[in-house]
């Protein structure tokens, strides 16, 4: 049987030992330690040790975890620049208007949080006043991920320092009548100030990481140099239990993004309760960052802890901050000092001993108030650390109380995240607490006011100075005058006009073809930014691998093996394509950081991420909306689409919904072309839209989805006659006749109007041909690009008309004086073309591939959902036969005809 308490075998045992008896020495004085001074003391040297030889170099593992203590001891602490006494001041301030606003806005029933920024106010504070750099200096400044839930803070930093007004304070979480402050960091309401949406939960240190990766893609590319831009990421300790919020440490550490800097507020508290009741979340935080790589800074205690530690002698105060776990932690902020010294130092005899020399009040002041998060020395020594730190990301673990100085019944309550208000009293407490100079008499009728110093009091004048030299206000967006992008030639887009003639090509590599025009374009062809999630291969773009380069920080330090072919995999320092490998979140995430930097660093850049369909808007649709949130620009294309047209890859990979999620968005103008020459004229469109001149009246700020299928069959050229570009842009044109296809069929023979979109209009095409063939009918068939856009302009029409304005839909327009019945069928379920239904004047039916997929030929999968010609030949019948405008028994005959 193993003895458990054996020493158990490592890699090292494998090398053999060139020297056994000095390793036996060195064994020997660690037993020696253990036996003379106890286990702990043995720890410590090993931990010692170990520390030297990272310093040193030495190729050893790190450690995950070091002791619950500062990083940075209090002796090495640098200077704080500046003002304590006016910064202190400020902070004050911040914190009584941000409490003041939520409280004020509560009595309408709009909420908000008060104990998130109370906690945090200075590791915001010390940022503004010594390192965020804005945006009118050099440069394109800092990019700063505010965590949602403190926006009251920094919306009252803003009322400071004049930026806002007491009625926009006033209209906290009250938008819809102007003046209004959104809830959350939302560049859409409020794009002169917020850049980044953070406040859906993990994406905001998501985005961090490609923001601070992409900065550095733009100053490899030569596109603009950014290198001075630093990313600061402000998170809660609970909200990284996202899983998207710690996805791509390794990213940041293996590219190296020194650029980065995470501060992660750690009060112990999520929305509930403990981050872990049981276990300590800073120290679990520190072994995840440590061993993704990142460097690591803690800032736990504040300077009352100084002289606790200055009288361990033993280690035994070390040891027990090791041990306590969080929830324990925030039952001491709450009790008083006998409690404190018979739970925390009761526990040891030294600490028992040590404790005898400390007052209540001293005990009261370390566990209740002093937190490294808490003061200003603490925090500019870790952030003076991070930005000084090279070759790593960093990651700051900053401990504070959640509901710090709003008092006693909000600090360390599990409740205070729920809870929206303070009472006169309190806020009377608070006021002396943060010694402010706010009278009783101010408190008019039981409504808090709103405390400012003045205009030109020294604390707002020095606010003002102190951003003025790191380069203007922040948080701020700017949204810079640039240019119109110069359109493509056209080319590019012409050469899809006359169609593949007897060439089979799939609409995915017609947008690959253009794509690969597109980026040859000698003014605009640099600012395409291709995003692969290692999926180059199979939407056909390997070729682009050896002319436009793989992106990579470290270029390309190996021989590829297929170097000797001609798409060979190229890596480049100044690589256009981001291949991220297998993470749409991360491809979502690179998307972002490239369609915002219009705004971020005044550079247009046109990104185009290609994905399988059904693993875009499915799997991150939040991500979707964080893009409309942040205004962001650009090309969405949802490859080998369709529930159909991937022959044998089965449900998973059976799309047959993403238009009806992306329907959702407003920002998404989501189309679903048919043909080659309609990718083009969107592609075209989108350009002129997103990056050209936009026409008066016009949102420039929207992204393309394009849903493009692999499924090659021959591209039909571009119909002649006015409208056609219009009708694609807009949404529905009509393609052929009856007649104008060649088909014959008699004089006042019945005629039905056929929809289809994407793949689906070839099945319309057989159809048509065989119901004239075969039962005398004449159908006409329809291009039904975008039945999203097409609905959208009917609700515009809507609300036009309630207006009193006298609009008609599009789609009512495009269809007037259309004869018979309108059957839609798309490759996606039903509910895509039904979004039309109730604005087409003629009578209505559809068809579609409800329920889920599965894995059989293109052919017998359609037949399976009833969308083939066949069955919309079937269908068809069925409508006109209710018309009576052919035989109830054509039905009948028809499905025995072909077998339905």
């Amino acid at each position: 049987m193993t003895d458990p308490n054996a020493i158990q075998p490592s890699a090292l045992d494998q090398l053999p030992d060139r020297d056994p008896e000095e390793t036996a020495e060195w064994q020997a004085s660690l037993d020696a330690v253990a036996r003379e001074a106890g286990p702990h003391r043995a720890a410590y040297l090993m931990r010692r040790t170990l520390e030297r030889a990272e310093a040193g170099g030495i190729a050893l593992p790190k450690l995950l975890e070091t002791d619950y203590v500062n990083t940075i001891p209090t002796s090495a602490e640098p200077a704080v620049p500046g003002d304590p006494e006016l910064e202190a001041r400020i902070t004050a301030w911040n914190r009584w208007n941000a409490a003041a606003m939520v409280t004020r806005g509560s009595k309408h029933g709009v909420g908000g949080h008060i104990a998130t920024f109370a906690s945090a106010a200075w590791l915001y504070e010390t940022g503004f006043n010594h390192f965020f750099k804005g945006k009118e200096g050099d440069g394109s400044g800092d990019q700063l991920y505010i965590q949602g839930h403190a926006s009251p803070g920094i919306y009252a930093r803003a009322f400071l320092d004049g930026r806002l007004t007491e009625q926009h304070l006033d209209n906290f979480r009250q938008e819809a009548g102007g003046n209004g402050l959104p809830s959350y960091p939302h560049p859409r309401r409020l794009p002169w100030m917020w850049e980044f949406p953070t406040v859906s939960m993990g994406l905001g240190p998501l985005s961090a990481i490609y923001q601070a990766r992409f900065n550095r893609y733009l100053t490899n590319r030569g596109i603009k140099d950014v290198s001075a831009s630093h990313v600061w990421a402000f998170l809660g300790d609970g909200e990284m239990d996202e899983p998207e919020s710690t996805a791509a440490l390794a990213l940041a550490s293996r590219e190296q993004l020194d650029n980065l800097t995470f501060v992660i507020n750690c009060n112990l508290q999520r929305l509930d309760g403990p981050v872990r009741a049981n276990f300590k979340i800073v120290q679990e935080l520190e072994a995840q960052f440590r061993g993704a790589g990142w460097n690591v800074i803690k800032t736990l205690w504040g300077t009352a802890w100084d002289e606790l530690f200055a009288l361990d002698t033993t280690g035994a105060l070390v040891r027990r901050l090791r041990e306590v776990p969080d929830a324990q932690v925030q039952t001491y902020q709450t009790r008083d000092a006998a409690y404190i010294r018979e739970d925390f130092f009761g526990k040891d005899p030294a600490l028992a001993e040590m404790a005898k020399l400390l007052s209540d009040d001293k005990i009261l002041e370390c566990f209740h108030l002093s937190r490294g998060g808490h003061e200003a020395s603490k925090v500019y020594a870790a952030y003076k650390a991070a930005v000084e730190h090279k070759g790593a990301p960093t990651v700051i673990l900053a401990q504070t109380v959640k509901g710090h100085t709003l008092g006693e019944g909000f600090a360390s309550k599990n409740a205070n995240h729920q809870m929206k208000k303070l009472t006169v009293d309190e806020f009377k407490a608070m006021r002396d607490r943060l010694d402010l100079p706010i009278k009783d008499s101010d408190f008019v009728d039981g409504v808090v006011p709103y405390g400012h110093p003045g205009a030109d009091s020294p604390e707002v004048r020095y606010l003002q100075e102190r951003r003025a030299a790191l380069g203007g206000p922040a948080p701020a967006r700017r949204t810079h005058a640039l240019p119109a992008l110069p359109a493509p030639a056209e080319k590019a887009f012409a050469s899809f006009d006359k169609g593949s003639g007897s060439q089979n090509v799939a609409t995915t590599m017609a947008f690959v073809r253009l794509i690969k025009d597109l980026v040859r374009d000698k003014e605009t062809g640099k600012r395409w930014v291709p995003i692969v999630p290692d999926e180059a291969r199979t939407f056909g773009m390997e070729s682009l691998f050896p002319s436009l380069g793989i992106y990579s920080p470290k270029g390309q330090t190996y021989e590829p093996v297929d170097r000797d072919q001609l798409m060979y995999y190229k890596e480049a320092k100044n690589g256009q394509i981001l291949n991220e490998g297998i993470t749409e979140a991360g491809s979502m995430a690179d998307f972002i950081a490239a369609s915002t930097s219009y705004a971020t660093h005044g550079e247009a850049m046109i990104p185009f991420y290609i994905f399988y369909s059904m693993f875009g808007w499915q799997r991150t649709a939040d991500q979707m909306w964080q893009l409309g949130d942040q205004l962001g620009r650009g090309f969405l294309i949802g490859a080998t689409a369709g529930r159909t047209t991937l022959t044998g890859e089965g449900l998973q990979h059976a799309d047959g919904h993403s238009p009806v999620i992306a329907a959702t968005n407003p920002a998404a103008l989501t189309y679903d072309p048919a043909f080659a020459y309609e990718v083009a004229v969107i592609v075209r469109e989108g350009l002129r839209r997103m990056y050209g001149e936009a026409k008066p009246g016009e949102d420039q700020n929207v992204f393309y989805y394009l849903t493009v299928y692999n499924e090659p069959l021959p591209q039909p050229a571009k119909p002649q006659g006015l409208g056609i570009d219009e009708g694609i842009v807009k949404g529905l044109y009509r393609f052929s006749t009856a007649e104008s296809a060649g088909i014959a069929v008699a004089a006042g023979a019945p005629r039905i109007q056929l929809l289809g979109s994407g793949t689906a209009i070839h099945w319309a095409l057989k159809a048509q041909k065989l119901l004239a063939e075969e039962w005398g009918v004449a159908a006409d068939v329809w291009s039904a690009t975008s039945w999203t856009e097409l609905r959208r302009d009917a609700l515009e029409a809507d609300a036009a008309l309630l207006r009193g304005e006298d609009r008609v839909p599009y789609v009512r327009q495009a269809l007037q004086g259309a004869e018979g019945p309108v059957l839609a069928v798309s490759d996606y379920m039903r509910q895509v073309p039904d979004q039309i239904a109730q604005w087409v004047e003629q009578d209505w039916s559809s068809l579609g591939a409800d329920g889920f997929g599965l894995s059989d030929t293109r052919e017998a999968a359609r037949r399976h959902f009833g969308v083939d010609a066949e069955s919309i030949v079937v269908a068809a019948l069925a409508q006109l036969a209710r018309r009576g405008e052919v035989k109830a028994t054509a039905v009948k005959e028809a499905r025995e005809k072909y077998g339905l």
